[in-house]
């Protein structure tokens, strides 16, 4: 067979040549380098970052009133944003696409408890740490919305715990309030619902702390604890069920217990709680469900927005008859 001379520029036939030819090589590797990392920096294939993202304490406003929502805003791939939105009542929900353009937000979300057919719809500008706009809810009623970014609420240190407060004194209801006609009383050490009316809070407000709570609903009943006002533990009627993020033990919306530990109806049943920024780890009748997991933002039916304010801890009484005891509350310092 006849031999061939390879003769090119990666093998060149002389031998002087060869220091030329390393030196070309150089070249090329450092050309074709730059070339795809600008590409890469640049071109569509690369992942870019929104100054949208985050989550937004958002306040609601009609009729002079004030409302709390709540949104989350992340990529999802190379170029789409995408979220979840928390309004004044229900759970949340996601939203498979957020619009972002020239400073404008927009998104539409289905209706969830109401019966009306449209979806929601969001309008805001961004600038920087705001959002203003208005939203028109599924039933057509609109709303003006100012939202902050949500603070971190990251702690620098571990907590150092007080003494215990007895927030419920087994006689009367002295140190509580509710949000409207009182249905609450109290009968035999326990404090009771026996019927759906007005949500009860304590006068004091707490920042960070550890929490015991009994309670016992009959069959159906639905109820929960509000984490300084804002974070719902909630409370159902679910033995049997699959732990979920609506059924007793979850953060409601948000975080599920990792097994159901509910009791039959008309059992007394516990909570201990303890809650460090964002941070909470929660135990259902002796078994820890939720371990040291993070509360994204505020869940529906909150007393507010303000996430890096203290609040009260409040007890839901708008769902069903509901009982409590042993409510005991160990601040940090």
């Amino acid at each position: 067979m006849k031999k061939v001379a390879v003769n090119n520029l990666f093998f060149p036939k002389r031998p002087f040549c060869y220091v030329s030819h390393c030196i070309l090589l150089t070249f090329y590797f450092l050309f074709f380098t730059f070339y795809f990392s600008k590409a890469n920096s640049t071109g569509h294939n690369t992942y870019f970052e929104s100054p949208l993202e985050g989550r937004w304490d958002l306040t609601l406003y009609n009729s002079g009133k004030s409302y709390p929502a709540w949104l989350e805003v992340q990529h999802s791939g190379l170029r789409t944003l995408v979220g979840r939105y928390v309004a004044p009542g229900g759970n949340a929900r996601p939203i498979s696409k957020v619009n972002f353009t020239d400073g404008i937000v927009s998104f539409s979300i289905p209706p969830q408890w109401d019966t009306a057919s449209n979806d929601l719809q969001f309008h805001a500008v961004f600038q920087g740490d705001s959002l203003t706009g208005n939203i028109i809810e599924s039933n057509g009623k609109i709303f003006t919305l100012k939202g902050v970014r949500a603070p971190s609420l990251r702690r620098n240190s571990e907590p150092v715990w007080g003494e215990q407060i007895q927030l419920f004194n087994g006689k009367d209801l002295k140190g509580w309030h509710t949000s409207g006609k009182n249905q609450w009383i109290v009968e035999n050490g326990i404090m009771r619902s026996p019927a759906s009316g007005s949500n009860i809070m304590t006068d004091q407000v707490f920042n960070d702390f550890k929490l015991h709570i009994e309670f016992r609903y009959p069959k159906g009943s639905n109820s929960g604890v509000y984490l300084r006002g804002r974070y719902e533990i909630q409370i159902v009627d679910s033995k049997g069920m699959e732990p979920t993020r609506d059924y007793l033990g979850a953060i409601y919306g948000f975080l599920p217990p990792i097994e159901m530990m509910a009791k039959d109806p008309g059992e007394w049943q516990s909570f201990d709680v303890t809650l460090t920024g964002r941070l909470v780890t929660l135990t259902v009748n002796g078994k820890t469900v939720i371990c040291n997991q993070e509360i994204p933002g505020i869940t529906g039916g909150a007393i507010d927005s303000h996430e890096g304010e203290p609040g009260p801890i409040l007890i839901q009484g708008d769902h069903g008859p509901i009982d409590f005891r042993n409510i005991v509350l160990t601040p940090a310092k």
